[in-house]
C-alpha cells in the first residue's frame, strides 16, 4: 500500500482518538454542571475558572488513585474487561464519516478512516462485542453483585440489539445500502433526512441508544439501591476510569450514529447560498455534524436528570412485547411503502 495513504490514515485514527477522548472527558464536566443547573446548584467550580479544568482533576486522580484487584478475583479476566469495554467503544468510530474530503495539494483526505460495505453490520458487530466487557468484568470480580449486574447489563443489550437491528432494516431497504457513507450521501438537503422518513425507526433506534449506553432510565446495571455500584463494584483507579469512560465514548458515538442515519450527517444546508466550497466547506460540514452530536449528547444527559429508571420488568417488557413489535411493523410499513410509489 501506499505509505502516503498509510500515513493519511493514521493521521486521522489519531485525531479522531483525541477528539473522542477529549469530548469523552469534557462530557463529564458538562453533565455535572447540566445537572447543577437543573438542580439549582453550582456544580465544579474549583479546578480552574468555572471549573473546566475538572476532567483533567479527574483524569489525573484516576491514574494515581492506588489499584486494588481483589484477592479471588481472576486476574486476568479482571484486566481484560475494562480493556474490551474501552478498546469497543472507541473502535466503532473508524466507519463513521466525519466529513466529505479535505484537500491539500494533489492530496484527497477522505474524513472516514474505512468505508466498507457493510458499515452498519461493523458498527453491530462491535456493539455486540462490547457486552462482553462488561460481562468478563463482571464475572472476573467474584463479587455478588458485580455479577448481577453484569446479567442485568447482558440481558438488557442483547434485547434491546434486536430492536435496534430492526429499526435499522427499515433505512437499509430505503438507502439499498448499507454503508454509512452512501447512506449520508442520500441526505443531502433538510428535506431529504431520514428522520422524516422514518419517525418511528428514529425513535425505536433512539430508546434503543438508551439502553445500549445504560443509560437513565435504563441503567439498571449501575442500579446504586440495590446493587452498590453494579458490574464495576470491585474496580478502581483508571481500570474503575476505562469502564466510566467507555459509557461516555459509546454516548459520543450513538449520538454521531443517530447524525448520520437520520440527519443528514455532515451534509451542511444551504451550502451554495452561504457560498462555501472546498476545504471551507468540508470543515464547515463536520462543524455542523458535531454541532447535532452536541444536541444529542445534551439530549441524553437531560433524560438522564429527568426520568426516574424503570424496574427491571419494565425495562425487559418495553424492549420484548413494545419496541421489537413496532419495529417489525415499521419494516412491513416501509416495504409496503416501497412497493406502492416506487
Amino acid at each position: 500500500m501506499d505509505s502516503v495513504f498509510i500515513l493519511q490514515k493514521l493521521v486521522l485514527i489519531a485525531v479522531i482518538f483525541a477528539i473522542t477522548l477529549g469530548i469523552a472527558a469534557y462530557s463529564t464536566y458538562i453533565e455535572r454542571k447540566f445537572a447543577a443547573f437543573l438542580q439549582d446548584r453550582l456544580g465544579p467550580d474549583r479546578a480552574g475558572p468555572f471549573g473546566i479544568l475538572q476532567p483533567l482533576a479527574d483524569g489525573a486522580k484516576m491514574l494515581f488513585k492506588e489499584e486494588i484487584i481483589p484477592t479471588t478475583s481472576n486476574n486476568y479476566l479482571f484486566i481484560l474487561g475494562p480493556g474490551i469495554a474501552m478498546f469497543t467503544a472507541c473502535l466503532s468510530s473508524a466507519v463513521i464519516p466525519w466529513g466529505s474530503e479535505l484537500a491539500i495539494g494533489r492530496l484527497r483526505i477522505p474524513l472516514q478512516v474505512a468505508n466498507p460495505d457493510i458499515g452498519v453490520l461493523f458498527v453491530f458487530a462491535i456493539v455486540s462485542f462490547g457486552v462482553y466487557g462488561i460481562m468478563i468484568g463482571g464475572w472476573a470480580s467474584n463479587n455478588k453483585y458485580s455479577l448481577l449486574g453484569a446479567i442485568r447489563a447482558s440481558s438488557q443489550m442483547i434485547s434491546y440489539e434486536i430492536a435496534m437491528g430492526l429499526s435499522l432494516v427499515a433505512i437499509i431497504m430505503m438507502s439499498n445500502s448499507l454503508s454509512l457513507a452512501d447512506i449520508a450521501n442520500q441526505q443531502v438537503g433538510i428535506s431529504h433526512w431520514n428522520i422524516w422518513k422514518q419517525p418511528l425507526g428514529f425513535l425505536i433506534f433512539l430508546i434503543c441508544a438508551f439502553a445500549e449506553c445504560n443509560r437513565a432510565p435504563f441503567d439498571l446495571a449501575e442500579c446504586e439501591t440495590e446493587l452498590v455500584g453494579g458490574y464495576h463494584t470491585e474496580y478502581s483507579s483508571m481500570k474503575l476510569g476505562f469502564y466510566l469512560f467507555a459509557e461516555y465514548i459509546n454516548m459520543f458515538i450513538s449520538s454521531a450514529i443517530i447524525s448520520t442515519l437520520y440527519f443528514g450527517s455532515y451534509h451542511l444546508p444551504f451550502a451554495e447560498k452561504l457560498g462555501l466550497s472546498g476545504n471551507l466547506l468540508t470543515l464547515a460540514g463536520t462543524l455542523f455534524l458535531f454541532g447535532k452530536i452536541l444536541f444529542f449528547i445534551l439530549f441524553f444527559m437531560w433524560i438522564r436528570w429527568t426520568l426516574p429508571r424503570f424496574r427491571y420488568d419494565q425495562l425487559m417488557r418495553v424492549g420484548w412485547q413494545v419496541l421489537i413489535p413496532l419495529a417489525i411493523a415499521n419494516i412491513l410499513l416501509t416495504g409496503l411503502f416501497l412497493t406502492l410509489f416506487k
